[in-house]
């Protein structure tokens, strides 16, 4: 569904010297297969953000391939839609309006609209909340929204940025268990960028560890932890931990690495 073969980025430095002294990501290669939930890790500044952006089309790449379902990707379109961890809602619309801005761009009418919204309003929780507006209604509820209005459009990849970050813990834990159920009933291909291990192991079927600046892949870990998954107490089984320790060590490994 999603290729990334020998994807390098790189920037203008800061001081204005010459273009590419900064490279962000570098000889970067992965496949994701259909209805795959890959999350990624990595240091600070390794070019996870980049990748998810390159991948949308927002970012020119200067060398690399990036395709979706054969097709390569140079702008944005509606093969892939990215959500982002600070919820990119609308604060004048309504939760339903929010969730129907991708639907209108695509063109449907107003029978496929309600529809398709009514579904994912119903999907979500947000029923009560549909004629709220975003000031309205929780942090957790807001990016609800962002999901309903993302899957909404039924993009072939779905790219997600620290989406649970700003949220409280108990909240992110009742997030991740929701996603992976909303995933799996859309069946979506995800590709999932966080700075924490324990949720890229909960919800990942594979794990990948980016380096430190410029980024390059140290580790693809494979992840199985059968029907436990979707179970809240997975956290506290040994397979669970022996995965969350082996993509520390990896995260580590890749952390000592810089330059080249």
């Amino acid at each position: 569904m999603l290729e990334v073969s020998n994807l390098s980025i790189s920037f203008e430095s800061p001081s204005g010297k010459r273009p590419g002294e900064f490279t962000v990501l570098k000889d970067m290669s992965f496949n994701v297969m259909p209805r795959e939930f890959v999350s990624i890790l990595g240091p600070s500044g390794c070019g996870k953000t980049t990748l998810l952006r390159v991948i949308v089309g927002l970012v020119e790449r200067q060398s690399g391939v990036v395709r979706i379902a054969g097709k390569e990707i140079y702008a944005p379109g509606d093969d892939v839609c990215l959500v982002f961890q600070s919820y990119g809602l609308f604060p004048w619309k309504t939760v339903r309006e929010n969730i129907e801005f991708g639907l209108k761009i695509q063109g449907k009418t107003k029978i496929e609209i309600d529809q398709v919204v009514s579904h994912f309003v119903s999907m979500t929780g947000l029923g009560e909340f549909e004629n709220h507006y975003p000031h309205q209604i929780s942090g957790g509820m807001q990016q609800r929204v962002g999901l309903a209005r993302a899957l909404a459009c039924k993009p072939q990849v779905l790219l997600m940025d620290e989406p649970f970050a700003a949220v409280d813990f108990q909240t992110r834990e009742h997030l991740q268990g929701e996603l992976l159920k909303l995933v799996e009933e859309t069946a979506s291909t995800v590709v999932f960028v966080t700075h924490s291990i324990d949720e890229a192991v909960y919800l990942g079927s594979r794990v990948i560890v980016f380096s430190s600046p410029p980024g390059r892949i140290v580790s693809d870990l494979p992840v199985d932890l059968g029907d436990r998954r979707w179970t809240r107490d997975v956290r506290l089984t040994r397979a669970f931990e022996d995965y969350v320790l082996e993509a520390r060590k990896a995260l580590m490994a890749g952390s000592e690495m810089s330059g080249g």
